[in-house]
This record gives structure tokens, sequence and C-alpha cells, in this order.
């Protein structure tokens, strides 16, 4: 499992909005300045954002993104998910049913069926909340 640019972006993207935007909507040209991302691929990875309900968008002077919720009501394992779609390390823990013909003999699906526990665990754990508190101890 590798987790894409469009994943490492959408959290950035997402913490910079928590961090800069207690007061109101965040443009996405700042954001682009300061996280140093293409602001084309901000906006593709916000409007996924905004259409799954994660974002809230602003037209106007004062308009950009702003969180649709609190930092804390996000899990870094929802933004992932969104973004990466299923996190599963092997093809036949994807699906909701385990299809693979050999599932019932196979030797590795114990430790395949628990390290995708011990990431969504992981994952789960940490909210926006917390990444934004850590950047905002890292920019002191």
């Amino acid at each position: 499992m590798k987790i894409s640019t469009k994943g490492r972006y959408a959290l950035r993207l997402m913490i910079d909005i928590a961090v800069n935007g207690e007061d109101g909507f965040v443009s996405l040209k700042d954001v682009a300045q300061r996280q140093q991302i293409s602001m084309k691929y901000l906006e593709q990875i916000a409007g996924l954002l905004s259409k799954a309900g994660l974002l809230r968008s602003g037209r106007g002077a004062q308009g950009g993104y702003r969180l649709t919720r609190r930092p804390e009501e996000y899990t870094v394992g929802s933004i992932l998910r969104l973004t990466e779609g299923n996190l599963a390390p092997v093809a036949c823990l994807e699906g909701e049913e385990n299809l693979c013909e050999r599932c019932d003999r196979c030797a590795t699906l114990d430790f395949w069926t628990g390290l995708y526990a011990t990431i969504n665990a992981y994952i789960d754990r940490f909210t926006l909340a917390d990444l934004a508190r850590a950047e905002r101890e890292k920019n002191l």
C-alpha cells in the first residue's frame, strides 16, 4: 500500500484549512502558496472533498473553502479512504466479501487481515485536529 500524492495533498489541504480557516473561508491560492502545491491539482482535490461534504465552498472576494465540521470530527482514515479508495494491502480484502477461491485454505489470509485491521485502526486513531495541532507546533 502506498498513499498517492492525491491522498497526501488532501491531508495537507484539510490541515491548512483547519489551521487557517477558523475565522472563515481559506482561498486555494493561499493554500497553494503555503503548501507549494499546484493550484490546478488543489482545485481537483477540493472539488472531491467538497462533493463528499468534507468542505464547503464560498464565492466572492472572501470566498474559498472551509470545513463543514469541527476538525475533531474528521479522521485521517476518512480523508484517505475518500481520496485513495480502499486501503486493503491485498486485492482479496478489498470487497465486503472475500471472493478468492483460495481464502478457505490460504496460509497468509490471517496475516493480511491483521495488517489491514492495524492500518485501519492506526489511521482512524488520528483526527484532523491532531494533525492541525502538530502543524501549529512545527511552525511556531
